[in-house]
C-alpha cells in the first residue's frame, strides 16, 4: 500500500536518515523532502541556488540509503524576505527572491524538483509593506510556475476560505491553475466553496483527517516534520502519516478508494508523478 506524506523537512544536523528510516518503518512509502530554510546561506550569497542543491543532494542520499520514494520542492522561504530586507533593504531582498523562483523554475523544468516551494507570506503578523512585497513576489513564482507546468506549495498565515479565495484568484491572474497551488499547513477545507479548487495538504492530525475524510478524499495529509533536536516531534512525527492512515482503516473510518485518493491519486494528478516508478 503507497502511503504518501506531503511535506517534510529534513536536516543534516537532526535525525534526517533515521527519521526517513522511521517513516518507512511504520509503512510510509512515499514523502515530499520540502527544503528547510537556509537564511544565512541565502544572506551571505544572496541566492538560492546552493540551498537548492543541497537539498538535492539530500534527496540522492535518501534514495542511495533508505527504499523510499522522495520527491523534492524548493523555493525562497517567505520569512526570508524579513531578514533579507533588513540587510539589503526592499528592492534587493525583492530581487534576490525572485532570482530564487527563477532557480527554482529552472530545477522544475529540468524535472529534478516537483513544485516551488514552500513559498508565499509570513505566517504571523507583519507590516503592509512587507504583505505587499511579499505578494508580489509570491505572484512571481506562480507565474514563474505556470511557465514550466508545476505547482506550487505555499506558506501563509491561517488558512481560511477567504484566503484560499484571494490564493486561487492570484493564481488566475497569472493563468495557474487553482489545483496547481497547494495548500500548506491546511485545515480540513475539502469542499470546493471552501478551498475554491486550491488543494489542500491537511496537517495529519486525527481530528483534521477524520473532519476531512467526512466531506471528502481531495486532500493530501502531511506531517510538516521538521527535525529539529530542539523541537523533537515537530510539527508532527515521521511516522504520523502512515500510523494514522492505518489505524483510520482498521477502524473503517477511512476506506481503500479513501486512501488510494488521498496517496496516490491526488500526489499523482496535482505533482503529475508517477508513484509506480
Amino acid at each position: 500500500m503507497i502511503i504518501f506524506d506531503n511535506h517534510q523537512h529534513l536536516r543534516r544536523d537532526g535525525l534526517f536518515l533515521e527519521a526517513v528510516k522511521e517513516f518507512q518503518k511504520a509503512g510510509g512509502t512515499h514523502f515530499v523532502l520540502c527544503q528547510y530554510p537556509m537564511p544565512s546561506i541565502v544572506i551571505q550569497e544572496k541566492s538560492y541556488k546552493s540551498c537548492y542543491i543541497e537539498t538535492l543532494k539530500m534527496a540522492d542520499e535518501i534514495r542511495s540509503k533508505v527504499d523510499v520514494g522522495v520527491f523534492v520542492t524548493v523555493g525562497p522561504y517567505p520569512v526570508d524576505y524579513l531578514k533579507l530586507s533588513e540587510r539589503f533593504g526592499r528592492d534587493v531582498a525583492i530581487k534576490i527572491m525572485k532570482k530564487g523562483m527563477d532557480e527554482a523554475a529552472t530545477l522544475c523544468g529540468e524535472k529534478k524538483c516537483i513544485g516551488i516551494g514552500e513559498i508565499g507570506r509570513p505566517h504571523f503578523p507583519v507590516d503592509a509593506q512587507a504583505v505587499t512585497d511579499s505578494n508580489e513576489i509570491l505572484k512571481y513564482g506562480m507565474a514563474k510556475a505556470k511557465d514550466v507546468g508545476c505547482p506550487v506549495i505555499l506558506h501563509t498565515e491561517s488558512t481560511t476560505p477567504e484566503q484560499c479565495k484571494e490564493l486561487m484568484e492570484m493564481g488566475r491572474d497569472v493563468d495557474l491553475p487553482a489545483d496547481k497551488i497547494v495548500k500548506h499547513f491546511a485545515p480540513p477545507l475539502i469542499n470546493n466553496d471552501e478551498n475554491f479548487g486550491l488543494m489542500p495538504s491537511v496537517l495529519a492530525s486525527r481530528k483534521n483527517i477524520v473532519a476531512a475524510i467526512k466531506k471528502g478524499s481531495r486532500f493530501l495529509m502531511e506531517t510538516d516534520y521538521i527535525d529539529d533536536f530542539k523541537r523533537p516531534g515537530a510539527v508532527l512525527g515521521p511516522k504520523t502519516v502512515p500510523k494514522l492512515t492505518k489505524k483510520l482503516l482498521d477502524a473503517e473510518i477511512m476506506d481503500e478508494n479513501q486512501s488510494f485518493d488521498i496517496h496516490v491519486k491526488n500526489p499523482q494528478k496535482t505533482y503529475d508523478i508517477d508513484l509506480d516508478e
